[in-house]
């Protein structure tokens, strides 16, 4: 029998050592390796995925650009952001990338509910939205109002971008919870002109990294579950 999913926070962690370290661990299972969760957070670094466009990255000054091999488009990693790092054999799990996507997302949602903050996702769109008017609203989104500008209203408090080779997979997900986001506004984040970013702070919730990242993990580790 294959142990539970093996969750390890690694606090502060290099950004590419740790995606170095991703691609080493998935390379190097088998059939019989744990799955395994990584919790950490990095120093400031934009992160590019494989359809990335070069326009997206709009001013970075003195903070680097790592061209990796997610999916998706450019994002901002930096301090006071937890970043979840699932490394599952999904074809073990029982369950497709769609189905992992959701749960990841539902486990963003769940956490999120943990602090009182109602999280959404907009079609088309991975990551996880809240309302900039009301946060704690517990009212459903009914489709885009704005058809033309879906985020309209919204601010992104999670991101999502992964990689699956061989079943397995690796990269992750990113929470806000007490950044500096200016730099979210030297990109156009996740290739969305003008999408803002928000933190659990600026939306009023006042945590720690640490109970953020307690919370999230825990969510994962229950909704990843085969």
């Amino acid at each position: 029998m294959v142990p539970a999913l093996e969750l390890s926070q690694l606090g502060r962690a290099d950004y590419l050592a740790t995606y170095a370290a991703m691609r080493e661990f998935t390379l190097a299972r088998s059939d019989a390796t744990p799955d395994a969760l990584w919790v950490c957070e990095h120093a400031p670094v934009y992160t590019q995925g494989l359809a990335g466009k070069a326009d997206h990255v709009l001013a970075p000054g003195d903070i680097p650009v790592v061209q990796t091999d997610r999916g998706g488009q450019v994002t901002y990693h930096g301090p006071g952001q937890v970043v979840a790092y699932p490394l599952l054999d999904l074809r073990r799990a029982g369950y497709y990338v769609k189905e992992y996507v959701y749960r990841i997302e539902e486990s963003v949602i769940r956490a999120l509910g943990h602090f009182g903050v109602t999280g959404h996702r907009v079609s088309g769109a991975p990551g996880i939205y809240v309302r900039l008017d009301d946060p704690f609203s517990h009212a459903a989104l009914s489709g885009p109002a704005h058809p033309a500008d879906p985020f309209r209203g919204l601010g992104k408090i999670a991101a999502l971008g992964i990689k699956v080779s061989r079943h397995c997979t690796y990269h992750g997900l990113a929470l806000n919870v007490d950044m500096d986001l200016e730099p979210f506004d030297r990109i156009n984040p996740c290739g969305y002109s003008g999408l803002k970013t928000v933190d659990l702070s600026t939306i009023g919730v006042q945590t720690t990294w640490n109970e953020a990242a307690q919370v999230l993990g825990q969510k994962l580790s229950a909704f990843l579950q085969p």
